[in-house]
Order: C-alpha cells, then structure tokens, then sequence
C-alpha cells in the first residue's frame, strides 16, 4: 500500500513536471521577438550624390578597444570584437546609396597588390620585349582624394543588468538580461591638405536575454526526488552590432558632408 501510495505521488509530481506545465510557466514571461533592423533601409534609401562618385580609400578600422571576450568563470584570449572589422566599413561604402556614392579602392592588401602588379610587369618584361611597341604598360592605379580612417574605441560590457524571480513549493522560474555597449568613430581625411573634414561617433547596444524555469521536490524523506528544468536565452551577435555601428556611421558622414557642403544630394 505504502509503494501504492509512493507511486501516485511519483505521478503527480511527474504530472506537474511536464511539458504542458513548464511552457505555462513560461508564458508568464514570453521569449523576446526579434526585430527587423532598420539601418539596411536606411543605407540604401541615402539620396544619390550629385556627381560623380567620390574616390576614398581605407587602409585600417581596427579594433582600439583591447578588451577581451566578456566571461563570468574564465579569462578569455578572444577578443570581445572583430579583428577585421574594415571589411564591414569597405562593404557599407560601396553599398550606401545602392552603390552610388563611392569608389573604394584597394588599400587593406596594398602590399599584395603592389607585388601582383610587379609580376605582371617583370613577366610582360620577359616575353613582350620584341613586340614592335614594346611590353604592355599597365594602367596607373586610382588614387584617393579621401582617406576614411577610425576604428572601434569602445566596448563596455553589462552596461545594463538586471532580473526577476521566484519559487514556490519548488517550482520557480528566473529571467536574466544583459546589455552590453560597442563605440565606433570614423573621421575623413583630405589628401591634398590632411584637414579632418569631420568626424562621427556611432553606439550599438548588444542585447542577451535569459529565461527559465525549474521543478524540484522530494518525495519523502530519503533520496527519492523528481528535478526538471527548461530555458532558453537569446543573444545578439557582438559581429553584427559593430556592423550596424559602422553603416548607420557611414550613412550620417553622408548627412554630415552635405550639411557641411562637402557634397550635394541629387535633386
């Protein structure tokens, strides 16, 4: 009668254990939706320039920060953002306007360039020396008339905690959320005078969302128990804010430049 007895109690509690009975916990504190960002829409809907495309180079948007992947238990050699992060900044400039404001040219991989270039040179030395015009000259390489220099100065870890809980009778559900900061800044130089024309800052937050809940009883006074747990958590890629950081910073150098007479929207 008492194994009887112990049985219907296993039950029971594995009743409130089950799925159906976790996910109305749950319910009580719904997993974040995801929203669309609205920085792709902006970079594309930037008016065109009046004119024609402006010349500009990148040669380095570097990581200035030093700080080092987030961690509550260990110490991380990972860097807490990208290394590479001008190709983010090349990629927002050819596509700001829907490629219709600048002209990138190469200047991340010039060592490579410049050793390709020698190549065809020495080759076209070689095997195109008795041609009656002589070997093949390659066309002068584009140069800038902006240079477009910064990098990513900040990133400042749970700028923003916070959560709530609670238990009763052993069954307790918790929520966690964190909000972290990254800081880009991004100015464009003059060639011919080297004057900083202007210089813009640009912040991300980067949001992580934690929830779940639990069942823990005892059934008598030995070691028998029931235990569950379920959860899930949400985060935002650190890759993808310092990506959003750096066009809504090219999308306001545009603004600014106009604003400044740098340059003209086209009516």
């Amino acid at each position: 009668m008492k194994k009887l007895a112990t049985l219907l109690l296993l039950a029971t509690l594995t009743g409130c254990a089950a799925p159906g009975s976790l996910k109305s916990i749950m319910d009580a504190d719904p997993m974040p939706t995801i929203q669309r960002s609205p920085i792709p829409e902006m970079l594309s809907g930037v008016p065109p320039v009046n004119g024609r495309k402006i010349t500009v180079a990148v040669y380095q948007f570097s990581d200035k920060t030093g700080q080092r992947k987030p961690s509550d238990t260990t110490s991380n050699l990972s860097s807490a953002v990208t290394q590479g992060a001008e190709v983010w900044v090349i990629q927002a400039l050819q596509n700001v306007g829907n490629e219709g404001w600048f002209e990138v040219v190469e200047r991340v991989g010039m060592d490579n360039l410049i050793k390709e270039r020698q190549l065809i040179r020495n080759t076209r030395d070689v095997y195109e020396k008795d041609m009656k015009s002589g070997p093949t000259p390659l066309k002068p390489m584009l140069f800038a008339g902006l240079i477009l220099e910064g990098g990513i100065v900040g990133y400042d870890a749970n700028t923003a905690t916070g959560g709530a809980g609670a238990r009763y009778l052993g069954i307790g559900t918790q929520t966690e959320y964190r909000v972290d900061t990254v800081t880009v800044v991004m100015r464009l130089v003059s060639v011919s005078t080297g004057r900083v024309l202007m210089s813009v800052a640009t912040q991300k937050t980067i949001a992580s969302h934690r929830s779940g809940a639990d069942i823990f009883k005892f059934f008598d006074m030995g070691t028998k128990l029931v235990e569950s747990e379920t959860g899930f958590s949400v985060n935002e890629p650190v890759n993808y804010a310092v990506r959003a950081a750096i066009e809504a910073g090219v999308v306001e150098l545009i603004y600014e430049g106009e604003r400044k007479g740098l340059w003209e929207f086209k009516q």
